[in-house]
């Protein structure tokens, strides 16, 4: 079986999905899979991503042609009975309306939605946005969570109780940057940020005087060591499609403070401090509690530990494997 994995044009500070996917495929050596990497020319829904979706994927190039995230419009061009979508949020239905609205939703979600044979997506939060936004079956919806990368290792450092290290993953709107700053201040610690942080964050950290460190364009090994170094992880989102970081930090031995919203609070299990993500409040009492109550931080570690064992890298390939035995076999009595 060949599996043909169509990624988005390479982006210096936008690297998730290509980290979950690179992990699956790295895994699938291991069962002598045949896999190939196919990325498109653009950014966005331009004729020549079209263009390379054909010429490299038409005819029977490939058994199966898995449309890895984003770019899910190439779904069009691509043979509908050995085509695998992965949705990993509906994130742009939420900030986006009128007719620019209408338009995303045909092209990212309604018609490839319409024209794959299989669907999976990461997180059941983000399949009932799938099944409400299309009115698709939900028997066409696979769950599948993304995996924790290997290079996540635990590492023993003593929490620095009196000045946390605070890391903070991304800086689109849904991560809710401005209300963690504004929880944070006065607060002994200091903040890490992983990404571009926009001009009014730093000048809301520089005004509320937040001891901080910004980063960006890691490295799969440096983004391992950003959760070593840290002693909570921040991660207050909105919206996620899943929430790769709470299991990351999880399986570092890391505290985590998260949202008390889906997907987020499934993700974590038991190994998390949940709270209310628009209550700037809430967050403040979550890093406060983590970091002064000793015993409740151990609980969550120890129990943050276990939940992460539920997203090991080979467990995740199988149940892709899975998938596409499944639609191969489908495939051949159309």
């Amino acid at each position: 079986m060949t599996i043909a994995f169509i990624f988005r044009k390479p982006h210096r500070t936008f690297f998730s999905i290509e980290r979950v996917f690179y992990s699956i495929i790295a895994d699938m050596k291991r069962t002598g899979m045949r896999t190939e990497k196919c990325y498109v020319p653009r950014s966005g829904p331009a004729p020549a991503n079209f263009r390379t979706a054909i010429g490299r994927f038409g005819g029977k190039k490939a058994d199966i042609y898995h449309i890895t995230g984003d770019i899910h419009y190439t779904a069009l061009v691509l043979p509908r009975d050995r085509t695998v979508l992965t949705i990993h949020d509906c994130v742009f239905l939420y900030h986006t309306q009128g007719i620019k609205r209408w338009i995303l939703k045909q092209l990212y979600l309604d018609r490839p939605v319409s024209r794959c044979r299989m669907v999976t997506t990461i997180s059941e939060a983000t399949k009932k946005d799938i099944v409400r936004f299309t009115g698709c079956n939900p028997d066409k919806i696979k769950v599948i969570p993304n995996p924790v990368r290997e290079n996540i290792r635990f590492v023993e450092q003593p929490f620095q109780r009196h000045k946390p290290r605070i890391l903070f993953v991304g800086v689109t709107p849904n991560k809710n940057l401005h209300r963690a700053i504004k929880a944070l201040a006065g607060l002994a610690c200091h903040l890490r940020i992983v990404g571009i942080a926009p001009p009014d964050a730093v000048t809301a950290l520089q005004e509320q005087k937040i001891e901080h460190s910004i980063v960006s364009g890691l490295t799969d090994d440096e983004m391992a060591a950003e959760y070593v170094k840290a002693d909570i992880l921040l991660f207050p989102s909105l919206y996620e499609g899943f929430g790769l970081p709470v299991v990351e930090a999880q399986k570092t031995g890391r505290v985590v403070v998260t949202s008390n919203r889906s997907p987020m609070k499934e993700v974590a299990g038991e190994g998390a401090c949940l709270v209310d993500p628009e209550s700037v409040e809430a967050i403040r009492a979550g890093v406060t509690k983590v970091t002064e109550d000793e015993a409740y931080r151990q609980g969550l570690i120890a129990a943050g530990f276990k939940n992460a064992e539920r997203f090991d890298t080979r467990a995740i390939t199988g149940q892709y494997l899975a998938c596409y035995r499944e639609l191969l076999n489908g495939s051949r009595h159309l």
